[in-house]
């Protein structure tokens, strides 16, 4: 009579992703903050696997984590492994597949409590099943995440991308003005009309976008003039610039989408109206890979269609191209 072969104590390929989700957040704890489980649980599933192959694949002390030659080799196999997988799944379940599962998605602050919200809550009213973190993070000017390392599956970044190891998808561009309080301008002090009469003023700088210069163009000649600038106050908070223009701090420029509320009540003034300062494109980026999953898919799409104007829908890649979750 034939033997009957061991049930594994849990899924073979969700210990496997497990095992990788480890080594890429690197360490249990992180790794378990990502999956939305607990450390021991994820050292269970860790320990299920070492002695479903009868190997060990990582050497732990308090302070340190790494992989054993045998677990460097499983890694490699248990990612693709896992693309392989996922792939099939999808294949299977055809482009009708629901998405579901958790989302994470890194947002600058000012979009991603105003201006993309709309978007993103017309996604998660399409697909139910899906659960999104939008973690709120100004990160510094042509930097992305690193994905792996925090389990983000996305970004939406403010100025041009870089990364070659990201995708990058144009979504629209975002003009910007110069503003200021009309208690800077009072005793009949005319409002400036050409950028050169800024200068003198009191500044406020957007930190990851400008702090000592300001390029303008004009808007029908196309004329680039540079206004060198010493700001009073730096900061990267884009509320926080907008607060103080309104206070009579000093002057800034700054998306005019954030801006026209204030200028509509008469609290901002629109300065040197015929120039703008130099738009900041905005990109959907993440890691470049063979496959993706159905939310993420959709989500990109869901951005894109949400921008139709954009002047290079879909088209503006800093990585990879031809590898979109759209497959474009």
């Amino acid at each position: 009579m034939a033997t009957p072969l061991p049930q594994p104590s849990a899924d073979r390929i969700e210990l496997m992703q497990t095992f990788v989700r480890i080594v890429e957040a690197g360490s249990l704890s992180a790794a378990a903050a990502q999956m939305g489980t607990t450390q021991p649980t994820v050292s269970r599933r860790l320990q299920a696997l070492e002695r479903s192959l009868g190997v060990r694949l990582l050497q732990r002390s308090t302070h340190a984590m790494k992989l054993t030659e045998d677990g460097e080799r499983c890694f490699d196999r248990a990612r693709e492994l896992i693309l392989s997988w996922s792939a099939f799944e999808a294949e299977l379940r055809g482009v009708g597949d629901q998405p579901e599962g958790r989302l994470r998605v890194v947002v600058p602050h000012a979009f991603g409590q105003q201006l993309l919200v709309g978007p993103l809550a017309t996604y998660l009213q399409r697909h139910p099943q899906v659960t999104v973190e939008w973690l709120l993070h100004d990160s510094p000017h042509d930097e992305t995440p690193d994905f792996i390392a925090e389990g983000v599956d996305c970004a939406i970044r403010v100025g041009e991308v870089t990364d070659p190891n990201a995708v990058a998808i144009r979504l629209f561009e975002v003009p910007r003005i110069a503003v200021g309080a009309p208690s800077l301008f009072g005793g009949g002090t005319p409002v400036p009309a050409h950028p050169a009469e800024l200068e003198a003023l009191p500044w406020l700088a957007a930190r990851n976008f400008y702090r000592t210069e300001v390029v303008f163009t004009h808007e029908g000649s196309g004329e680039v003039y540079r206004v060198p600038i010493r700001p009073r106050l730096i900061t990267d908070s884009l509320y926080a610039l907008r607060s103080a223009a309104v206070l009579g701090v000093g002057v800034g420029v700054s998306s005019a989408w954030m801006l026209a509320e204030e200028l509509e009540a008469g609290r901002l003034v629109h300065l040197a109206p015929q120039w703008l300062g130099t738009p900041a494109p905005v990109y959907i980026v993440y890691p470049y890979a063979r496959f993706y999953p159905a939310r993420l898919r959709l989500f990109v799409e869901a951005m894109r269609q949400a921008f139709p104007e954009s002047p290079l829908p879909g088209t503006g890649k800093a990585g990879k191209a031809g590898n979109g979750p759209d497959g474009g």
